[in-house]
Formats: structure tokens, sequence, C-alpha cells
């Protein structure tokens, strides 16, 4: 029963690593790109920041329709409002602030001659009634508004603004990409470089046991061949490890679940033939250098900002227009409804006097910002003259290096041959053989370190320059 369980666990573990290895995505350079174009996070958040802009100013056009209300209100009047009138000064008598009154028996007997009479005489009149209903609606249109036809255009600059921001990040995330791709590759043909001397310095520890079992060969020389294969041995796994990390770089990059197994299929040696021509056909201009873009965008707003201030010495004219129904009665406030309509149309007009000196002091600081732009884009211009410079120098150096460590391979792989053969003839020592494989697998990690060089010195380039072809 033992041996059965383990049989069938075997072939369950057996059939779990088959199933990941078909799982295992190969993907190259432009894939992953693409992917994390599409699935990163901030990609998404980006493009959700501009449709969000988008009805801001939607939300900012909307101010120039008409705004339409309905309302009703009703009041219990708990006690009514007391007036009193000049009885003389209303009929034409001399008042009483004369010192003489009308008589009350000129005035007309009708119910108000007699409230009037009343109100003369000190009593006073009770206005309205116990209950008011009123209820309609009113509306209001934007006529001239300069102030806000200033606005929309500042509106169509943040729009601009954030797809320059959603630009500048994918830039970044490309860049970012790139070299986190060029530093796997780099770390793959390490781990291979050194697994091949590894693998050398283990023929040699086999060669020197079998010869101290025969005995031509001392155990000193058995001990020291071990040494040098236990050396390498922290190498190959510290390079396992940087591949580990590497990839849940990229996948974090490409927004990928981390569960996901995925393998490289291209070779830093592949992009050495492609090197030459992109270095001779790149274009240094910084025209499409997103800093740039984006700091003259800031400097538009804070002219437009300036414009606006400016529009708020203007006049304004707005239309309102109201329909309204209104209902008085006494007692209970659901009988005895008797609702009238009125209704009215106008025109408002404002002009704006005096505000304490602010908007003459926002246009001084709109104004020196404005100014303050025009040094910082001339100070971010200089600036990044001497990035690409320095990136182009990078480049060239490291064109120089490659062709300079291609030669130092080939040497070195030669003078490995040379001491090989000696090695098993006996004409050199295990030191000078393991100082040619030792100078092989530098001469192999410096020739692949250059390409890395290249390939990231171009890739920040490009990300200066604002011009990746992935992104428009």
């Amino acid at each position: 029963m033992k041996l059965k369980k383990l049989i069938v666990g075997l072939m369950l573990a057996g059939s779990g690593l088959l199933a990941g290895a078909q799982n295992v995505l190969p993907l190259t350079l432009d894939q992953c790109i693409r992917i994390a174009l599409n699935d990163n996070p901030t990609v998404k958040v980006d493009s959700m920041e501009i449709k969000r802009v988008d009805y801001a100013k939607k939300e900012t056009l909307g101010k120039l329709l008409p705004e339409i209300n309905f309302s009703a209100q009703y009041t219990r009047n708990l006690a009514l409002q007391t007036i009193y009138i000049d009885a003389g000064a209303m009929f034409g008598g001399g008042g009483t602030q004369g010192g003489t009154t009308t008589p009350t028996d000129d005035l007309p007997q009708t119910d108000i001659g007699r409230a009037a009479a009343g109100a003369g005489g000190g009593q006073g009149m009770k206005m309205g009634r116990d209950n008011s209903h009123s209820g309609g609606f009113s509306a209001t249109i934007p006529l001239i508004m300069p102030t806000l036809w200033k606005s929309i255009k500042l509106s169509d600059n943040q729009i601009l603004q954030n797809l320059e921001k959603a630009r500048a990040n994918k830039i970044q995330l490309v860049n970012q990409v790139k070299n986190a791709y060029y530093a796997l590759l780099l770390a793959q043909h390490t781990k291979s470089v050194i697994e091949a001397s590894h693998a050398t310095a283990q023929q040699h520890a086999t060669i020197y046991q079998k010869q101290h079992e025969i005995g031509t060969a001392s155990e000193y020389d058995v001990l020291r061949a071990n040494v040098a294969v236990t050396n390498l041995e922290p190498s190959i796994l510290e390079a396992e490890n940087y591949i580990r990390q590497l990839k849940l770089q990229l996948k974090l990059l490409m927004g990928m679940d981390v569960r996901q197994e995925f393998s490289t299929v291209e070779t830093l040696d592949q992009y050495k033939s492609q090197m030459y021509g992109r270095y001779l056909s790149t274009d240094t201009s910084l025209v499409k250098n997103t800093n740039l873009k984006t700091l003259d965008l800031q400097t538009d707003y804070l002219n437009k900002a300036v414009e606006v201030q400016k529009a708020a010495w203007l006049p304004t004219l707005t239309g309102n227009a109201s329909y309204m129904w209104t209902s008085m009665s006494n007692g209970s406030p659901f009988k005895g409804l008797k609702f009238n309509p009125m209704s009215s149309v106008g025109l408002t007009l404002a002009f704006p006097i005096f505000t304490g000196m602010q908007r003459v002091n926002r246009i001084k600081q709109a104004e020196i910002q404005a100014r303050e732009m025009k040094w910082q884009r001339e100070n971010l211009e200089r600036s990044l003259h001497v990035q690409v410079q320095s990136q182009m120098d990078n480049i060239s150096k490291s064109i120089k290096q490659i062709e300079s460590n291609e030669g130092g391979v080939r040497q070195a792989e030669k003078a490995n041959d040379i001491m090989q053969k000696s090695f098993q003839i006996g004409a050199a020592s295990f030191i000078q053989l393991r100082d040619t494989d030792d100078a092989l697998m530098t001469a192999r990690l410096s020739y692949y370190q250059a390409i890395y060089d290249y390939l990231v010195a171009e890739s920040d380039l490009e990300s200066v320059l604002g011009n990746t072809p992935y992104v428009n």
C-alpha cells in the first residue's frame, strides 16, 4: 500500500511539473511592452483620469445652458403681521404727524376703509392668512459670461496636460520594462557563463579524483579542484535568485499574475547586429520630450488663467424667468385651497466695480508664475541637452567596449583551448588552467555587460527624447 501511494504521488507530481512546463509563456521584449501598456494599473488609471477631466469640461460647458428648478413651499402663520396705516395720508388727509387726524366718518364704509380707520385709530390691522402655499418653476440662463467662456479654455488645457501625463507615464513604463528585460537577459547569460565554468571545474575535479585513485595526483590537487568547484556554486545560486527577482519585477510592470511563469525568447547577442544602425540614425532633437511639453502646457495654462482674471472685470448678463402658483387660506392647510398663477421674466446685469484689489493681485501672481516658467524651461532644456549628450557618449563607449570585449573573448577562448591541451599532456599546471578558465569567464561576462550597457543607455536616451515607437 505504501509503495502504491508513493507511485501515485510521483505520478501526480510528474503531471503537475508537466502542466507547469506547458504553462510557461514565452515572451519577446515587444510582447512584454505591449502587455504592460495594456494591463499595467498605472496606464489604466491614467486613462480613467483623462475621462474624468473630460467630464469636468462637460460640467463647465453645462454652465452655459439654462438651469431649471422646481420648488414648493408651505408656511403656517402662527401670528399674523400687524400694520398701522396713516388714514389721512392714505386718503389724502393731513395725517397724524401734523397733530391732526382725519375723521373716520369721512372714510369709505368698506372692509378696507373700516380696517384703515381702525389702524388710524391706533388699533392696527392684521395682514395675511393662516396658511400660505406656493410652488412653481424658475429658470436662469447665462447670456454674457466672459469668465465662464475663458474657463472653458482652461478645461481644454487641463485635458491636454492629462494626455501628456499619460504619455509620459507610458514612456517611463516602456523604459522600465526594457531595462528589466535586458537585466533579465544579462542575468541569464551570467548564470550560463558561470555554469559553464562550473562544469569545467567539475570536470577537472573528476579527472583529479580518478588520478588520485590510481596514484598519479596528490590529495592536495583533489582538494584544490573541489574548492574551485565549491567557490562557483554561490555565484550560481545568487544568479538564480536575481533571475527570480527580475521576473517578479517584470510581472509587476506587466500587470501579470505572479503565478504565471514565462520565459525569454531573445538573447543579448541578437541585439548586437542591430545596434550600429540604430546608433547612426538616432534623432537627438527634444521636440517630443515630455517634460518640455508639460512645461509648455503649464505655461499656456497660466497665460489663460491671466485671461480669466482679466475677464472678471467685464459685466455679466443673466436672464431669468419664473412661473409660480400661490394660495392662502385660513383654518386647515388642506381645505379652501385656491391657487393663483403668476409669472415673470427679467434680466440681471452685474458690473464689478471694486473687490479690494483682489483681481489685480491675482493677475500679477499669474504673470510672475508665467515668467518663472520661462526660466524653468530654459534651465530644463539645458539639463536635457546634457543628458542626451551623456547618453550618446555612453552608447559610443559601449559600442567600442563591445568590439574590444568581443576580441577579448576570442583570445580567451583560444588561450583556454591551448591550456586545456597542455594540461592534458602534463605541460601545464592546474593553477594555469584555472587562470585561463577564469579569464575566459571574465571576458564573456564583460562582453555581455557591454551589450547590456549599450541597450540600457539606448533605452534611457529614447526615454529622454520621448520618441518611443510604442507611444505616440
